[in-house]
């Protein structure tokens, strides 16, 4: 197996787990039903990774650039709404680094990793029958 696809894989799941523990603030208020509700809806991102995660583990380029997408068009918006919490660009540019940065190395390495399979298969001689 090719080290950048284990490399993106494993960097893709452990930033899903991350995200989806910002789920597990939907417990701890209202009743068990609501609770309940509100853990599904904070889990609706963790759903969507899971599935670019399936695409990118099938077609690397589609999913290396999904990522790679997600990643550089959520960073402003996750930086505007941190910065406008805590007034910290500091602490707002960690944030952008922590939750984005992962998805784009992995999106990064599911196309080194689709370059170089393609690589490979374009250096491999052809055989022919007849020699």
């Amino acid at each position: 197996m090719n080290i950048f696809r284990l490399l993106a894989r494993i960097i893709s799941i452990l930033a899903i787990a991350f995200v989806s523990l910002f789920a597990m603030d939907a417990f701890g208020h209202g009743t068990w039903w609501e609770q309940l509700q509100d853990f599904f809806m904070h889990m609706i991102p963790t759903f969507i990774l899971i599935g670019i995660l399936a695409i990118a583990w099938r077609w690397e380029l589609i999913g290396g650039i999904i990522y790679i997408v997600i990643g550089l068009v959520l960073a402003p918006i996750i930086f505007k709404h941190n910065l406008a919490m805590n007034h910290d660009i500091l602490k707002s540019l960690w944030v952008i680094l922590i939750i984005n940065a992962p998805f784009i190395a992995a999106g990064t390495l599911f196309v080194i990793s689709d370059y170089q399979q393609k690589k490979q298969l374009n250096s491999i001689p052809e055989h022919s029958p007849n020699t």
